[in-house]
């Protein structure tokens, strides 16, 4: 299935730049194209909308039948079937058609980045935590040939790489990578986000009510820290339940919880990582049955979520400009 790398791809020593995802500020420069996962949509918003937890938008079909809000975890596994090593570090894809691949490290160098793009796609660049054993890292530009490569730092920003391949996947389900749980995004079956998840579901009857119920439960439970977002490092990786333990996170935390408690209720989630305007930020994009992707469905903005109005799926009103824009200040640059 793979192939080793061309030289056309990565040079034998790099300058990888830091890369900040989550400082919920000024830009920083990470040094990769743009991409887009899959075909994502603004649709228009009726006059209202749920801003801060303020007010609920949604009512369910009394005489719908209740939805099953069982959690559901679709695991990432090495299964050591397809894999490549060297210096270290070895990559196992031998899931890639569920959409992700596993690699860990198991070394002295304590700096260590993994680079996965697909041809003509988003190069994207992730740290790698050295001996603590594999991690999940998606694929998130659906089926096609993705090269990937890890690299060992040298000094400074100068890496030299440990291992490469060329990768065919051929993603089964476009939504796989959306569902599972992956660096950014952790979970398992004994996460507490995930049961918490569960109980927020619980009695609603549609998708769009799992949606509403559990960001007005993420910004009504959680408030902005604005020293973490002042000296938060490059690197920097949300926990789902030290967010929900604590209260308190800035806007890469906001997204990684929130995706964690919508996908383990079966609903594909864009952990989307971009620009409003000048500042990088992270928000999320929801898949809505019978729609698709809507872009900038929950979204953040100065220091407050806003969720657009779910009232569009029912045709509302769409002549109010002053709900939350149309979107054109939200640049998305990766998914996770």
């Amino acid at each position: 299935m793979g192939k080793r790398l061309g030289i056309s791809f990565l040079c034998t020593v790099l300058m990888l730049s830091a890369i900040v995802f989550s400082a919920c500020g000024d830009r920083g420069d990470n040094g990769n194209g743009g991409g887009e996962a899959g075909d994502s949509v603004s649709l228009p918003v009726g006059a209202g909308g749920v801003s801060g937890g303020k007010k609920s938008t949604v009512e369910d079909d009394e005489g719908a039948a209740e939805r099953d809000n069982t959690p559901r975890i679709l695991e990432t596994v090495a299964s050591d079937t397809e894999s490549f090593e060297g210096n270290g570090a070895k990559v196992d894809y031998s899931n890639v058609r569920d959409g992700y691949i596993m690699a860990k490290y198991e070394g002295d160098n304590p700096r260590i980045k993994i680079q996965i793009g697909k041809e003509g796609g988003a190069v994207y660049t992730y740290d790698v935590t050295g001996n603590s054993g594999y991690c999940a890292y998606p694929l998130s530009d659906d089926s096609g040939n993705y090269n990937i490569a890890v690299f060992l730092n040298i000094k400074d920003d100068e890496y030299t790489q440990a291992c490469a391949q060329a990768v065919q996947a051929d993603i089964e389900d476009s939504f796989s990578p959306f569902l599972r749980p992956n660096m950014y995004c952790d979970f398992t079956g004994a996460t507490n986000a995930v049961a918490k998840g569960a109980e927020v579901a619980r009695g609603a009857k549609s998708d769009m009510k799992v949606i509403e119920n559990i960001f007005l439960f993420v910004t009504e439970n959680t408030v902005y820290d604005y020293e973490k977002a002042e000296f938060v490092q490059s690197g920097y990786i949300p926990n789902v339940d030290d967010t929900l333990a604590s209260g308190k996170g800035i806007c890469f935390d906001y997204a990684s919880l929130t995706t964690c408690m919508l996908r383990t209720q079966g609903i594909p989630c864009q952990l989307v990582v971009g620009y409003a305007g000048t500042a990088y930020h992270a928000w999320i994009s929801v898949h809505v049955q019978g729609v698709g992707w809507v872009a900038n469905m929950i979204r953040f903005t100065d220091d407050k979520w806003t969720l657009m109005d779910p009232t569009f799926a029912a045709g509302g009103d769409t002549s109010d400009p002053n709900v939350i824009g149309d979107g054109e200040n939200y640049n998305p640059v990766y998914y996770y």
